[in-house]
């Protein structure tokens, strides 16, 4: 146990040594643009693939088309062990009013010791942690047992087809037996537990007229705004976890344990002079560990009971998902980042979805933790230059540990 605390030391001592490069590729990452939608990840690929290239690692693409590839590369120790898998999404979030940034988008700013740039926090400072944490481990391979697989997937970001989802149904031996995402929940806190989601599509008919024969409530759009206005409630919803998540808290406000529903988009009617015959809403909705889809889609579905001209029609749906805090995937990682920055994190619920998710479904314990600051990715995109090297470290930390355990 004493020979692989020392090993870590070193290899965290590594990575220290390694923090301009580690900037480096941050800047080289942020650079190559990957917004979606689109989606076009391939710029960024040959980056990670570079990178690991130049510290004799061999890769491979996975992809369902040239745009979107998925980069692998995998590192074996001295002798067989358990499988860890590091996992992080190369596409970004759009950028929103450029007008509104105080540094470039597409160039590393480093300001105070913040690096800023489009995706940083969301997740090209996790991708770059990761990087390093592989290399590292690889410069090491013959003093340590198992396997780990970098795996630097697209398609994240608009719960895609082309990233996470076919690059485990072309390569079902990258389950492994641990998932280690780098989407962070924000504040460096330890996220073992994520959101589910439910997107609903509410249409609402009406008859046709002008506009100067409107009568209260019966017009398509205002039938819509009142049922909205009465599905705002499910705002109010709080969950109680789940027993093997007592002790997670839901973050900031506790919003990590309440739902979240939005009405992202309303369309309806061309002109004002006009009665609308048809207004559609798209729903968001956010879940907590302990309210189902099912429940909220039911409750939906109970607002709109009796009014044949409402149309109800659920386009994705999944529940809150976890590793529970006696798993060892938790008990490592915590343990990781207390030596490297002194205390252990707060378990909370992520609140957006990640590809996480996916390695949960087929039964493999995967948690979130990285380098993003704040709860979600803005204006003025950045990551704590320090939280990116220390997520290296815990990285790499967790996964000596891990790959070590018996199976």
């Amino acid at each position: 146990m004493s020979d692989l605390r020392n090993l870590a030391d070193e290899i965290c001592r590594d990575i220290d040594a390694a923090r301009s490069e580690l900037i480096e590729l941050c800047g080289q990452l942020v650079a190559a643009p990957s917004v979606n939608p689109p989606g076009k990840t391939a710029e960024v690929a040959a980056v990670v693939r570079r990178y690991l290239a130049e510290h004799g690692m061999a890769t491979e693409i996975i992809k369902a088309d040239d745009e979107a590839p998925n980069v692998v590369g995998q590192v074996d120790g001295c002798s067989p062990g358990r499988h860890v898998v590091f996992n992080a999404h190369m596409d970004t979030m759009e950028a929103g009013d450029e007008s509104a940034w105080s540094v470039p988008t597409l160039t590393l700013s480093n300001v105070d010791r913040r690096l800023y740039g489009l995706g940083m926090g969301n997740m090209k400072g996790a991708l770059a942690a990761m990087c390093l944490a592989t290399v590292a481990l690889h410069r090491r391979r013959d003093a340590w047992s198992g396997r780990l697989s970098m795996t630097a997937v697209s398609d994240e970001v608009m719960f895609g087809e082309r990233g996470a989802v076919f690059l485990l149904n072309r390569r079902p031996d990258l389950a492994g037996d641990f998932l280690i995402s780098g989407e962070g929940p924000g504040f460096m806190d330890f996220a073992v537990a994520e959101k589910g989601l439910l997107w609903v599509n509410i249409e609402v008919r009406g008859p046709a007229g002008h506009s100067s024969r409107a009568l209260a409530g019966k017009t398509a759009i205002m039938k819509l705004a009142a049922l909205l206005v009465r599905l705002d409630a499910i705002n109010d919803l709080y969950a109680t976890p789940p027993a093997e998540l007592t002790g997670v808290t839901g973050g900031e406000g506790n919003v990590g344990l309440r739902v979240s529903l939005n009405a992202g988009t309303i369309t309806a009617g061309t002109v004002r002079s006009q009665i609308a015959t048809k207004a559609r809403s798209q729903l968001d909705i956010r879940l907590p560990p302990g309210i189902a889809a099912k429940q909220i889609e039911d409750r939906i579905r109970r607002e709109c009971a009796g009014d044949p001209d409402i149309t109800v029609t659920v386009t994705k749906a999944w529940d809150a998902n976890w590793a529970a805090l006696q798993n060892s995937l938790v008990v490592e990682l915590a343990n990781a980042a207390e030596v490297v920055r002194g205390s252990k994190p707060s378990y909370v619920v992520r609140l957006p979805g990640s590809d996480a998710r996916r390695w949960r479904d087929l039964g493999v314990p995967a948690v979130c933790y990285g380098p993003q600051p704040t709860l979600s990715a803005g204006i003025d995109d950045y990551a704590n230059e320090q939280d990116v090297v220390d997520c290296a470290k815990i990285y790499a930390r967790t996964a000596l540990k891990l790959m070590s355990l018996k199976g």
